[in-house]
C-alpha cells in the first residue's frame, strides 16, 4: 500500500496568538458638517495688498459705482498723486543717504570741519570781518543765492557772485580775508573752470558738489588744495523722473548747505536765535519773535497756587530731606514752600507777605539719599531758600530787562529765586536758571 504524501494546507485565514476576540461591529462615521441655511449671510474677505491702487481695478470699479467722466476724474487724481508720492519719496531717500554718509564717510566728514574752520576763522574781528563768497551758475546758482541768505540772517557775512559777471569785473567784491564757496553738481561747470585761474589761491575754496572723492572732480584736479563738501544722489534724476532737470540734487546740495550755515554760526555766536531775530524783524517771523521779546517776567513765573506747601511749626517733629522730596514729587510745578519757624529755622516772611521760605526744584532734585533722613532747618542749610535771599522784580518787566539786571548782579548765582512783584505782593516765582534758559532760545 502506497503511503500518500502530506501537503501542507492553504487558506487565506490568519489567526493571531494571545489576543483577544471582539465582535466584527465597524466604527461610527464622523458627523457630517452643518450645511448652512440659505437664509445665512456670508462676507467675502477683502484681500490684503501692500501695493497701492491697481488703475485697472479702480477703472472696474468706477464702471460699476459711477459714471464715465467720475471715472476719468478719479484715475487722474490717482496718477498725480502717485507721481508726488514717487517724487517724496526719492528725494527722502537722498537726504536719508547723504546723511549716512556724513555720520561713517571720513573724506565727507573731514570736508565738513574744514569748512567749518574756513568759514568761521574768517569772520567777525578776529577774522578781519571777512565773509563767503557763494559762486554758481544755473539751478547752482538759485541754491548759492538761497544760502547766502541763510548764512546772512545767521549773521554770518556772504555775498553771491555770479561767475561771468565775475570775469567782467565783479571779481572786485572778493576782499583777501574771504572764504570762496563754489556750488556745482557736475564738478566740471565750464563757467567755474573758466574762473578758476582768476581766484586767489590763498583763499580758501570749499566745493559742494556731487563727487564724493577728490580724485574723480575736474575742479579739484586743477587746485588741489579744494575742500571737498559732497551733497551726491542715489540715482539720476533721468532716471528716478525720465527728465534730467535738477529736483533731487538741488535739494541734497540746499541741505548740506544749510546743515554747514547751522553749525557754522553756532560756534560764531552765543545764541543763534537772538541773533536771527534780530536779523529778521519782518514778516510773520518776525512778529513772533517779536511777541517772544515783548514777553513779560510774570508769564515765566510759577503761580503761588502751583507751589506746594510744608508746614514747619516748632510743636510738630522736624522735617526732613524724606519730607522735602515728598511734597516736592506731589507739588504741580516741583516747587515746595515751607511755612512757619522755629528756634533753628530762619524762616520768616517772604516778599509777598506770606510766612515762609522756598525750596526749589534745582535743589530738591540735588537731595542725595543720605540727606532724606537729615533736618532740613540744622542738617540741610543749602536746601532752602528764606526770604531775605530773594531777588525781587517787577511783574511787567521783560525777560530781556529781567536777564540784563540778574547779569549785572555779582552775587546771583543760577539756583537763586527771583519773587515777581504785582503791587507789593509776589504773585510767582521763578529760578534764574529758568530765566537764563529761556534767552539762549532767543
Amino acid at each position: 500500500m502506497v503511503e500518500q504524501q502530506r501537503q501542507p494546507v492553504h487558506n487565506s485565514e490568519v489567526y493571531l496568538l494571545n489576543q483577544n476576540r471582539f465582535p466584527l461591529i465597524p466604527p461610527p462615521s464622523p458627523p457630517s458638517p452643518i450645511t448652512p441655511a440659505p437664509t445665512d449671510i456670508c462676507s467675502p474677505i477683502e484681500s490684503l495688498s501692500l501695493d497701492g491702487p491697481d488703475p485697472l481695478s479702480l477703472s472696474a470699479s468706477c464702471d460699476e459705482h459711477c459714471d464715465e467722466q467720475t471715472c476719468d476724474d478719479r484715475l487722474v487724481s490717482e496718477e498725480r498723486l502717485a507721481g508726488a508720492v514717487h517724487v517724496l519719496s526719492t528725494e527722502t531717500r537722498a537726504l536719508q543717504l547723504v546723511t549716512n554718509l556724513y555720520s561713517t564717510d571720513e573724506i565727507a566728514r573731514d570736508g565738513f570741519n574744514r569748512a567749518v574752520e574756513a568759514i568761521t576763522q574768517r569772520q567777525g574781528d578776529q577774522g578781519k570781518n571777512g565773509k563767503v563768497v557763494v559762486i554758481g551758475v544755473g539751478k547752482s546758482g538759485h541754491i548759492a543765492k538761497k544760502l547766502v541768505a541763510t548764512f546772512n540772517s545767521l549773521a554770518i557775512q556772504a555775498v553771491f557772485l555770479h561767475p561771468t559777471e565775475a570775469l567782467h569785473g565783479d571779481l572786485g567784491q572778493i576782499g583777501r580775508n574771504d572764504t570762496l564757496f563754489l556750488i556745482t553738481f557736475s564738478g566740471k561747470t565750464p563757467e567755474l573752470l573758466m574762473l578758476l585761474p582768476h581766484l586767489d589761491e590763498d583763499l580758501p575754496l570749499i566745493l559742494l558738489t556731487a563727487h564724493t572723492r577728490p580724485d574723480t572732480c575736474e575742479i579739484i584736479r586743477h587746485r588741489p588744495d579744494t575742500i571737498l563738501l559732497p551733497a551726491p544722489i542715489h540715482e539720476s534724476e533721468t532716471k528716478s523722473f525720465g527728465v534730467s532737470a535738477p529736483t533731487t540734487s538741488t535739494t541734497v546740495a540746499l541741505t548740506v548747505g544749510d546743515a554747514l550755515a547751522i553749525v557754522a554760526s553756532r560756534e560764531l555766536h552765543p545764541s543763534v536765535a537772538s541773533v536771527f531775530a534780530k536779523n529778521h524783524p519782518g514778516g510773520a517771523i518776525g512778529a513772533a519773535l517779536k511777541r517772544r521779546d515783548e514777553e513779560i517776567i510774570r508769564d515765566l513765573s510759577v503761580p503761588l497756587n502751583e507751589i506746594a506747601t510744608l508746614n514747619h511749626d516748632e510743636s510738630d517733629v522736624p522735617l526732613t530731606g524724606a519730607d522735602v522730596l515728598r511734597a516736592g514729587y506731589a507739588s504741580p510745578s516741583g516747587w515746595v514752600r515751607v511755612t512757619g519757624s522755629d528756634q533753628n529755622s530762619n524762616a520768616s516772611v517772604d516778599a509777598g507777605g506770606s510766612n515762609g521760605a522756598l525750596i526749589s526744584p534745582t535743589r530738591i532734585r540735588q537731595l542725595s539719599s543720605a540727606d532724606l533722613g537729615k533736618k532740613i532747618d540744622t542738617e540741610l542749610g543749602w536746601l532752602v531758600t528764606n526770604p531775605g535771599e530773594f531777588v525781587s522784580i517787577a511783574w511787567d518787566t521783560t525777560v530781556h530787562q529781567a536777564c540784563d539786571f540778574i547779569n549785572a548782579m555779582l552775587v546771583c548765582d543760577e539756583d537763586s529765586i527771583i519773587v515777581v512783584m504785582e503791587k507789593g505782593e509776589c504773585v510767582g516765582v521763578l529760578e534764574v536758571s529758568r530765566l537764563l534758559q529761556e534767552m539762549g532760545k532767543r
